[in-house]
């Protein structure tokens, strides 16, 4: 049993187990430990979204990995994205980032990424919480010249910016294109209007003042609705939400509406398959994904494979199966062409990049598919239990999926991040589904709450 990683690194109230200092130290130290198996000087980076708590986290890496022999690079605040292709980049031996992502800025999280790159596999986490609660790593304590050092990497930002600019065709420009950008308040605040500003676009900026409290706070990705106003307001040709790490994106076209991520998947998997460059016509989605993506693909000659919910377990099957296009309907997109992880602006360029070279409109692009009706509903509860632990809600389930047949999908799954119950319903009578799902949502909060 896990009892620090969840589906995306450690999570949960900042300065409240296990996000302290004290246990901030131990992952750096077990990180530090794992990754150091050469006789040379290693190096590992660190950066952070704009929460008031990464300050404190912070710190208390670096004392860790600095404590075992190991050097940290300190990049600041920065999308996890950059962050990935920073650690990549200078050959570092590990990268970690402090961000809980679209959560509220009390609480924070560590991520881990390896050298090359991509988040840790569960294995390697696993070992990690083995280091850190037997203990083993506390009289492994190096001294004199072999304690690390911390250095800060003052062009980081730089860097990632001529990095995303490059992922655009470079016969393309975006003169004339009219853009609204919420950035959350988080990470990617100077980052992302600068890549559209110097690839020629007009921007109109969203939550670009960070203060450490207002990170994801009725903006960003949760709250899409303030760019979809915005687009009407203005006039604009797109408005694109991050959320508070930039690691993913949802989308609003000309008209404010709403455009999700498996609209997105079908346009880009699309997109690539027209020019040869989808590896095996093959687009990765988790069973999150609406039946009308799986239907549009088909339509089109692409086979879609599902996994598990996490775009960790996405990139694992597109390595796995030589993939390099997938997503989730929650706005996580990876182009491993590109990039190794989910990245909010790079995602954001490759559909700019289709909208210029068609001459279409968003809104036109996103009729690739027709989605069946979906319902999602988020039941907080005291503890997240397995649903075929509790007879009531294991008979309801079997009940309704037996009711729904092949015309339709049923999850029901504990969130990965929080304390919630996370169910989606998807069938052709959205009455029907609601129904459904309202009767899931009473059943648990009656056994879970």
């Amino acid at each position: 049993m896990r009892k620090l990683f969840g589906t995306d690194g450690i999570r949960g109230v900042a300065n409240v187990e296990p996000m302290t200092t004290e246990m901030a130290m131990q992952v750096g130290r077990g990180v530090a430990y794992i990754f150091k198996n050469k006789k040379r000087r290693h190096k590992i980076v660190i950066g952070k979204d704009t929460r008031l708590s990464g300050y404190m986290l912070e710190n208390a890496l670096v004392a860790g990995i600095c404590s075992m022999g190991v050097d940290v690079l300190l990049v600041g605040p920065l999308p996890t994205p950059g962050i990935a292709f920073i650690t990549a980049s200078m050959r570092a031996d590990a990268g970690i980032v402090i961000s809980a992502s679209h959560n509220p800025f009390q609480d924070n999280g560590i991520k881990i990424f390896s050298g090359n790159g991509f988040k840790l596999p569960d294995d390697l986490e696993l070992k990690i919480e083995e280091l850190i609660f037997s203990e083993q790593i506390d009289s492994l304590r190096p001294t004199a010249a072999e304690i690390g050092k911390a250095y800060r990497v003052d062009d980081a930002v730089g860097r990632y910016v001529v990095h995303l600019k490059n992922s655009f065709p470079k016969d393309l420009t975006l003169d004339g294109v009219k853009i609204v950008l919420d950035c959350a308040h988080g990470a990617a605040y100077k980052v992302a209007p600068a890549v559209f500003e110097e690839l020629g676009a007009e921007v109109i900026a969203l939550g670009v003042e960070p203060n450490g409290e207002n990170i994801n706070y009725q903006c960003g990705s949760l709250h899409p609705h303030l760019v979809m106003e915005k687009v009407r307001e203005c006039q604009a040709d797109i408005g694109i939400s991050l959320d508070g790490d930039a690691d993913r994106a949802i989308f609003a076209d000309e008209q404010g509406n709403l455009v999700d991520g498996d609209q997105i998947m079908a346009i880009c998997a699309h997109d690539l398959k027209k020019k040869k460059r989808l590896n095996h016509n093959t687009l990765v989605a988790t069973v999150m994904s609406n039946m009308g993506l799986d239907l549009a693909m088909k339509e089109k000659g692409i086979k879609v494979v599902r996994t598990q919910v996490g775009d960790r377990y996405v990139v694992e099957e597109m390595n796995r199966g030589g993939y390099n296009l997938g997503g989730e309907q929650s706005g996580h997109f990876i182009f491993l062409d590109y990039n190794t992880t989910g990245d909010g602006v790079l995602s954001a360029l490759q559909v700019l990049a289709v909208m210029q070279r068609e001459n279409k409109k968003l809104s036109e692009l996103s009729k690739i598919m027709t989605k069946f009706p979906q319902v999602l509903i988020n039941v907080p509860v005291r503890e997240k239990r397995d649903p075929a632990q509790i007879p009531e809600l294991a008979k309801l389930l079997k009940n309704i999926k037996e009711k729904l047949a092949n015309k339709g999908r049923l999850l029901v799954r504990p969130s990965g991040t929080e304390n919630l119950m996370r169910i989606m319903v998807e069938g052709e009578d959205k009455e029907k589904i609601n129904a459904y799902a309202q009767e899931i949502a009473a059943s648990i909060r009656k056994n879970m709450a």
